[in-house]
Parts: structure tokens; sequence; C-alpha cells
């Protein structure tokens, strides 16, 4: 796996960490392959219960590496910057994305929850990749925005789709035409963050090993109602409850969740079937 992100799993529960601090966990291009290399990776594995994503050093993620926009502006012929964004910007074979959307859709697609946990500056795709989190504990003096307007362009890391389900369609508009930056404290406020922390990944960690104490079928069961629940119809959501309820009561870890509240008792899963 790329050094560009570490993983530490331990109870369940993924520690995952953009692993280049002098850049600010700028997105390159090794970047982006080490996001959905390490994506895939952890949704093959059925032993775990949840993930937390943070960013070592100063920041959670800063975005798209300048250096990429630094060969556009300087080039005449658009070629320079504008080739370096291709490789992210092609559609991928045999997926609905193309690289820079999987980045961030390989992590909302993980059938466990994930857990961001924000620090410093959050800008761009560094904003998208937290807003493709399922939780966002934020620190109050963290730095986000939506900043693809400063260099003409648009969010297209999943961000037009998660952010306005979080903020709406006014605010989401708001941000994205301007770029304005949001601190911690007004995130929470308006919706993209999920709480505030002085220690986001302590907390998140917390917050992530609780999960993983709960029924892990029960736990992937209700990570896929939410999600689906945009897309479908109100029967369609209610058959879907019915169908996800049916084979949860009664299944092993159901019934040992039950055991082991009564037995004052740490509970003993099994694993999900790959």
């Amino acid at each position: 796996m790329s050094d560009r992100i570490t993983v530490d799993i331990n109870g369940g529960v993924a520690d995952v960490r953009l692993n280049r601090p002098d850049k600010m966990n700028a997105l390159d291009p090794a970047m982006f392959d080490a996001l959905v290399e390490t994506a895939d990776t952890l949704a093959a594995d059925t032993s775990l219960r949840a993930v937390v994503l943070s960013g070592e050093g100063k920041s959670f993620c800063a975005g798209l590496d300048f250096s990429g926009f630094q060969g556009m502006a300087g080039s005449s012929d658009r070629g320079g910057g504008q080739s370096s964004t291709r490789s992210i910007t092609d559609p991928m074979e045999g997926r609905i994305t193309h690289k820079g959307q999987q980045a961030v859709y390989g992590w909302s697609n993980l059938p466990v929850p994930v857990i961001a946990a924000v620090h410093g500056h959050a800008l761009g795709g560094g904003v998208q990749l937290a807003l493709g989190a399922d939780i966002r504990v934020v620190h109050p003096d963290a730095k986000m925005s939506v900043l693809e307007i400063r260099w003409g362009l648009i969010p297209d890391m999943t961000g037009t789709q998660t952010l306005i389900r979080l903020v709406g369609l006014d605010v989401a508009k708001e941000l994205t035409f301007t770029g304005r930056m949001v601190s911690g404290t007004e995130a929470k406020e308006i919706g993209i963050a999920t709480k505030v922390s002085d220690d986001p990944r302590a907390d998140a960690l917390a917050l992530a090993t609780e999960i993983a104490g709960k029924s892990p079928h029960a736990i992937r069961a209700a990570k896929r109602l939410f999600d689906e629940a945009g897309s479908r119809t109100l029967a369609e959501g209610f058959a879907a409850e019915r169908n996800e309820i049916g084979a949860l009561i009664g299944s092993p870890n159901q019934v040992e969740q039950v055991k082991s509240f009564f037995e004052k008792r740490a509970p003993n899963f099994v694993d999900p079937e790959g």
C-alpha cells in the first residue's frame, strides 16, 4: 500500500490517516491512487466495524496539490496542468466515477460507518473527502471551503451530490459560488459538521469504538437504508426496511446482542459474509 496513507486496525476500527503532512495532505496522483486502493482493500474486510479518516500534521487535507494549478496557469497551450488533472477526471473502467470521485465515493460506499476527523484545513477536494464520510467530527478552529471556484472550477469529487443533502440547496449554492471559508463552529451550525471537538481524532476513534461494539449486521443494514433513502420511493423504502428487519430478527448476532445485554457482558459477534 502507498506511503501516502497509513492504516492501523484495532478491534475492528480502522485508523486511516492521510500521510503527506509536509504538503498539508494535498491531493497528488499518488494520494488519489492511495485513497481508491485503500478504500477497496477495506471494503473487502468483513471483520471491519468502523473507520476513522484523518490527516497527519497540521491539516486534514488542503485539496488538490497546488503545483497542478501553477502548471495550468503558466502554460500557454493549457497543456501541463490540464494533462496532469485529466488522469483523475477520465471515467474509470467498470465504475460510475472518475478517479477523483472514486477517491471520495470509495469511502462513502464502504459498508461500515466512516467518521472524518477534521482539523486545520479541509479545502476543495479535502472538504469533499470529509463530506463523503457518514459523520464529521471537526475542530472548532478548522478552516473549510468549497474552494474550486477560486480556480474557475466546480466541485467534482461527489461534492455537488453530498453537500446539498447536508446543508440544503441554497446554502450549497452560496458556499460553492463564493468559495468562502467556514470555521468548524460555523460548519456545525450549517450542517457540514456533525459535532465539534477540541480533539477530533480522539473523539472520532472513541465514537468508532462505540459503534464497533454493536451488531455489525445491524450497523451495515442501517447504513444501507439511510444511504439509499433518497433514491427510493416511500413504498420502496418501507419494503427495504421490512426486508432488513426480517433478516435481522432471530439472526445469530441479533440474539447475541440481546443475550449480552441481559447477561451484562461484551457481545461476541460473528463477522458478516463477504
